[in-house]
């Protein structure tokens, strides 16, 4: 009886059923397993709803396969699924994303499991696991999500293989999982290195919301204190040569120049191939690893040298993607610090940069007219020295701030954070006719002690000031390192001593040495993953394809995946299992009776051999036909001992005729 047939015929408590009853209980707990792996790695991303409703279906089903009853009425199923589709569009607007999608498709399964009645059941589970794992790459590409869907994998495999050959134990189960895989890696490298890579999201669509951390396109008071109790990684950096000094470390974002009253917002911007800039001085050379954050902007140091592939470079000296930045992405920059920009800026640009609501912080105006100087320069001096004795504090939890948020910020709670210091540098330059804008980015980074890169994180984001000096150019100016030096040197976790993120404590120091570790272990996978259309070009470029197009790709994706099917059927032909005792002692009673032009045919079944050999040798007739009878029955009637295959072994090793 074959593994489907039993597996229709199978039976509880002696009554034949159907339904969910048709699968054993281990059959059932491979599916349950494979199921539950497959959707751990999607909690982070799914809604609350959906993680307790997934939970409890499967629990729900553990606890029918572990009493042997039967899958529950279709009129409760359809109910459940129908509420739970209207459920996504309630939470999400709609169907269409890869979020609402999966949080569908992970219901789903849930309610498949439950409903198991044939084998076609089965089979879209299996299917539903294979395209969830799959999916689970759409949000997460890292290190421990390639491990978990592995595993995933190997339990649904292993899930297919108990239906498949019921009296299975779980090694044999888990062996043959993990032989197809391995057999399968030669053409999933194939497709990595040759698949033509993606620019926009797999279903057509952009992504449906913003990133939820990181920097965006205004900022107001608060908004950058917030992201600072982020750990969350923002981009790696690794430099060619020597690193520049904390005090040059800045990475610089979007650069705000409208002004509302409260908040700060981007200025039109047109972009080229080539910044408006010739580089000059010192130079760094570094490669970005950026995490996705969904927008355009690419944190870069003072001052980018173009053209970069894939980038465009705006008129206030912006670095741009050309397309938002949905994937992690690897860029190649070259600073020059010591660029001088805008020496001859254009004068739409400088009107942009002194524009001030007509009301509003009658205070900070009055006061910024009492600081003016003579020329713009002594003013910057006199606002920044006016910061140095106006008894400020640099904090993680300034007061909240009314619709006049400067002149809260500089007359009565003088405590705030790099956006409060910024702002209200700019509006008071402004204010003295000193043409100014906030820039905002990231400043320092960590540098990991394992593989000596620098780990820029959501905690490093920054804000900081720029002024357009006629003799000058535009010139960098950080209030915030006039109150809090140590921001700038030592990082933030010198500067600040109330609300310090978790992993910046000094208590915490040992749980640092953990984490640099596993990060420089997901470094190296991001280089991998990383793996996008220019890194392609270049790869096939250095082994001397030139350039190809999809066409041509494809092309040779169906030549290498014919060749390597090619390859496993010869494979599959020649190989023989050594490990099989059995087949040994079968190999070497045909290549003993070969002397004597009695070889078995390539064919020719163990039973008709035997009846061959009793006609061709009459008097050993009885002890030829008895071999090949009992490997027919140790071969094709399991179980089998080991004693058994043994005492066969020995019989043919001491045939003598």
């Amino acid at each position: 009886m074959n593994a489907t047939t039993r597996l229709v015929r199978f039976s509880a408590r002696g009554q034949t059923v159907s339904g969910e009853a048709a699968l054993h209980p281990d059959q059932g707990a491979w599916l349950l397993a494979a199921a539950a792996t497959t959707l751990a790695p999607h909690l982070l991303n799914l809604p609350a709803w959906t993680i307790i409703l997934c939970a409890t279906l499967l629990a729900w089903r553990g606890w029918r396969l572990w009493h042997g009853q039967s899958a529950p009425p279709r009129w409760l199923l359809l109910p459940l699924a129908l509420a739970a589709a209207l459920a996504v569009r309630i939470t999400f607007g709609h169907f269409l994303g890869k979020t609402p999608g999966l949080a569908l498709l992970a219901v789903l399964l849930c309610l498949k499991m439950l409903e198991i009645r044939n084998m076609r059941d089965i089979h879209v589970v299996v299917l539903l696991c294979f395209f969830l794992q799959f999916g689970m790459f759409f949000s997460n590409q890292s290190a421990p999500a390639a491990l978990l869907a592995l595993v995933a994998a190997t339990l649904t495999l292993g899930g297919q293989i108990s239906l498949l050959d019921p009296a299975s134990s779980g090694r044999e189960r888990l062996r043959t999982s993990a032989l197809l895989l391995a057999q399968g890696a030669p053409l999933m490298l194939l497709l990595f290195v040759l698949f033509p890579r993606a620019v926009s999201p797999l279903w057509g669509i952009p992504e449906e919301s913003t990133a939820s951390t990181g920097l965006s396109d205004s900022m107001a008071p608060g908004s950058i204190s917030e992201m600072i109790l982020s750990d969350e990684l923002a981009f790696t950096v690794e430099f060619d040569g020597p690193r520049p000094p904390p005090s040059n470390r800045y990475w610089r974002g979007p650069v705000l120049t409208r002004f509302d009253g409260f908040s700060w917002h981007l200025a039109p911007r047109p972009t080229s191939d080539r910044p408006t800039y010739t580089p000059s001085g010192r130079r760094y050379d570094y490669r970005i690893m950026l995490e996705p954050h969904n927008q355009h902007w690419l944190p870069a140091l003072y001052y980018p040298a173009g053209p970069v592939p894939g980038v465009r470079f705006a008129y206030d000296y912006q670095t741009l993607s050309r397309s938002p930045v949905g994937v992690r992405v690897r860029i190649d920059f070259s600073a020059y610090p010591d660029t001088v920009v805008g020496r001859n800026e254009r004068p739409w640009v400088v009107q942009q940069a002194l524009q001030l609501p007509n009301h509003g912080n009658a205070k900070a105006r009055v006061l910024a007219r009492e600081l003016k100087a003579g020329t713009p320069a002594h003013t910057v001096e006199r606002i920044l020295d006016w910061f140095v004795d106006g008894g400020f504090a640099y904090t993680l939890q300034p007061p909240l701030m009314t619709q006049d948020s400067v002149d809260y910020f500089l007359f009565d709670a003088r405590r705030g954070f790099c956006e409060h210091f910024a702002g209200a540098f700019v509006f008071l330059a402004r204010a003295a006719d000193v043409p100014a804008r906030v820039v905002t980015g990231y400043q320092g980074g960590y540098l990991n002690p394992i593989n000596k890169m620098l780990m820029v994180r959501q905690s490093d984001a920054h804000a900081w000031a720029e002024v357009w000096l006629a003799e000058r150019g535009w010139v960098r100016v950080d209030p915030t390192a006039i109150v809090a030096p140590l921001r700038i040197e030592g990082g933030l976790a010198d500067s600040l001593r109330d609300g310090l993120p978790f992993m910046l404590r000094p208590e915490y120091s040992w749980l640092r040495q953990w984490r640099d570790r596993w990060e420089a272990l997901g470094t190296r996978w991001n280089r991998i993953t990383a793996y996008d259309n220019r890194r392609q070009h270049d790869l096939l470029e250095s082994f001397g394809f030139g350039a190809i197009d999809s066409v041509r790709l494809l092309g040779a994706i169906a030549i290498g995946a014919a060749l390597m099917l090619a390859a496993f059927y010869y494979w599959a032909l020649r190989s023989r299992d050594p490990r099989d005792p059995l087949a040994r002692a079968w190999g070497r009673f045909s290549a003993y009776l070969a002397r004597f032009d009695l070889a078995r045919k390539p064919a020719e079944g163990p039973l008709d051999y035997g009846r061959r050999l009793a006609a061709a040798r009459p008097a050993d007739a009885d002890t030829l036909n008895g071999v090949c009878t009992r490997y027919a029955r140790l071969r094709y009637r399991p179980p089998v001992s080991g004693e058994a295959i043994r005492e066969l072994a020995r019989d043919i090793n001491a045939l003598d005729i």
